[in-house]
């Protein structure tokens, strides 16, 4: 069963950290030209369902009982309907963010096993456009999933948009429409280019989601702020809710991070932007050492943990 207190360790900077964002694979069956892929710069054997349970136990104990399970694409696990049943008493809300494909095949058995909510990364409803982004023309898969998935009850949903400039900048008054439609919560996402890093391709695609979010602001019943990172939730007059994550040089946004990340590899990631500062505890795991050192590396990985913008 999962211990009752609530008692969160707090980084130096006084971040409590309350949440895990863990990788179980990076695999995907879609090609999204810009995915940063978590931040995970190699790529070794992925960690086991015992394993990944271990890790949440672990963390649940020092006070993170929110779990996302991410990729890569989640889904292509085998396993992952015994990775979401094995973590679920650890945690007051699983989660998983998904490319949607696989969706409908899994949503009913995940929401039975524990599972509370899932994100779908849908940056477009126009077939040409989806496929020039994910490399895929499984649209209507994916839309089957969306609809299976909150038929099933993994609410709210959210819809992840991420902006591109010039290839799906056109369509955000469309996808505050369909995600009305369907029922689902729109995230505007900034483009991140935290893999390429170059100048160019960060021009090329950065669109300023500040100017939208002026408008939807104008356009509000109310606004909601999130705790986590300050988001903002915008409750529009026609009934869609708009979320808008706004990253890049945001030192607001860093100083309000209270997630800790897990790679898929069994490491612990403090910062999705950097990889200079993890703490591997697949060792830990795979050599049978107690649940003690465990818990002292998840110490370790927050005491590295800083604001990669700053104010």
């Amino acid at each position: 069963m999962a211990p009752p207190s609530r008692s969160f360790l707090k980084d130096p900077f006084g971040r409590p950290v309350d949440s895990l964002r863990l990788a179980v694979t990076q695999r995907c069956n879609f090609g999204c030209f810009f995915c940063h892929k978590e931040g995970e710069e190699t790529r070794g054997p992925e960690c086991s369902a015992g394993h990944i349970e271990r890790i949440v136990k672990a963390a649940s104990a020092l006070g993170m009982r929110k779990v996302k399970l991410t990729g890569g694409e989640p889904l292509l696990r085998r396993d992952i309907v015994e990775i979401v049943s094995r973590i679920a008493p650890y945690s007051d809300e699983v989660s998983i963010t998904t490319n949607g494909f696989l969706l409908d095949k899994y949503a009913r058995e995940l929401r039975e096993c524990g599972l509370k909510r899932a994100n779908v990364s849908f940056h477009s409803a126009d077939p040409e456009t989806f496929r020039k982004i994910t490399g895929s023309d499984r649209l209507d898969q994916v839309k089957k999933g969306v609809t299976e998935a909150i038929h099933c009850g993994l609410a709210p949903l959210k819809l992840n948009m991420v902006v591109l400039k010039d290839i799906n900048d056109k369509e955000i008054l469309h996808m505050i429409e369909f995600s009305k439609e369907v029922g689902a919560i729109l995230q505007l996402i900034e483009f991140e280019p935290i893999q390429a890093g170059s100048e160019p391709y960060w021009r090329n695609y950065h669109y300023d989601l500040q100017a939208v979010e002026d408008w939807l602001k104008a356009l509000s019943l109310k606004t909601q702020v999130r705790e986590l990172q300050l988001r903002r939730q915008y409750y529009l007059r026609n009934g869609a809710i708009v979320e808008v994550v706004r990253p890049m040089h945001n030192s607001g946004f860093c100083m309000h991070c209270t997630r800790l990340r897990v790679t898929s590899d069994g490491r612990l990631k403090p910062c999705l932007m950097r990889n200079d500062n993890l703490v591997d505890v697949l060792p830990i795991l795979t050599q049978n050492v107690d649940d003690l050192a465990l818990a002292e590396a998840f110490k370790e990985a927050i005491t590295r943990r800083q604001p990669y913008w700053r104010a």
